[in-house]
């Protein structure tokens, strides 16, 4: 069985308050993007639980760090029926760049597993296991734009529709670290209700709502402040960078007549 994991940017990203847990309560807009990975998952006869492997983008790490696997293994604790697998991850989706992608793959290996072997897991149950695999994957279970609050757990889906506009994504290739990022933004700068925000018409977005990992990622990376500058430049009616980056995206009128003229090893997609 195979499945598509795609992508999110946020629309807004406030970071509220610490948390006793180490967490940040935050809120933000979680809206899916069409750029994805593929996930392909079947039986394995072998000794091994998962047999792992994957192509396109390089997977650093251990392959028993990657959240497929780890989305396995918490579903078998429960379900020790479950049997022996093998997975492929083709990844597309860049890395470390404030799109989720691992998360996505996290989710989806979630609901694929649930499928595949007729766990009959309901959506609430699901969204619970993909809390115990990171703050960001509740929202793939849903899948559709949503306000986020809590870590960003807690999700209210949202009538947010781009179907008027295309959204230009570029990533220059700059991993932030996420952990990094928190240890030095400001909290509580932006408390501004972004449900009631997005409401406003686009072109007011970029006066009214903000990413506040901006000015910490900006400051040590001027080259991603830049992009943002850029896509404006070209006509963008909202830019804003996504997660704690180093992805930035711009939505723009549909069918613009732009040539953008970004670094050819830029990732550069218009979803």
């Amino acid at each position: 069985m195979v499945v598509f994991p795609n992508c999110k940017i946020n629309i807004g990203l406030n970071i509220l308050s610490k948390r006793e847990d180490g967490y940040h309560n935050l809120q933000t807009i979680f809206f899916p993007a069409a750029i994805r990975d593929v996930l392909e998952i079947i039986e394995n006869d072998g000794e091994e639980e998962v047999l792992f492997s994957s192509s396109g983008i390089h997977v650093p790490g251990k392959a028993e760090n990657n959240l497929c696997i780890k989305a396995y293994h918490l579903l078998k604790k429960d379900f020790p029926r479950l049997p022996h697998v093998q997975m492929h991850l083709h990844k597309t989706i860049p890395m470390g760049a404030g799109l989720g992608g691992g998360s996505a793959d996290g989710a989806f290996t979630l609901q694929l597993l649930n499928t595949k072997f007729s766990l009959q897991l309901s959506e609430e149950t699901l969204i619970k296991y993909a809390l115990q695999l990171g703050s960001d994957c509740p929202f793939f279970i849903i899948n559709k734009p949503c306000f986020a609050t809590g870590r960003g757990e807690i999700l209210e889906p949202v009538a947010l529709d781009f179907s008027a506009y295309k959204i230009f994504i570029i990533n220059p290739g700059i991993h932030i670290s996420t952990s990094l990022a928190f240890s030095q933004i400001a909290v509580g700068e932006n408390k501004e209700d972004l449900k009631k925000l997005i409401a406003k018409p686009i072109e007011n977005w970029e006066e009214n709502i903000f990413n506040d990992f901006e000015k910490v990622v900006f400051a040590t990376y001027p080259e991603i402040a830049g992009i943002k500058n850029e896509l404006y430049n070209h006509g963008a009616l909202y830019a804003s960078m996504s997660g704690s980056g180093s992805t930035v995206y711009g939505i723009f009128q549909k069918d613009p007549v732009i040539k953008m003229n970004f670094p050819a090893h830029y990732f550069q997609r218009w979803v």
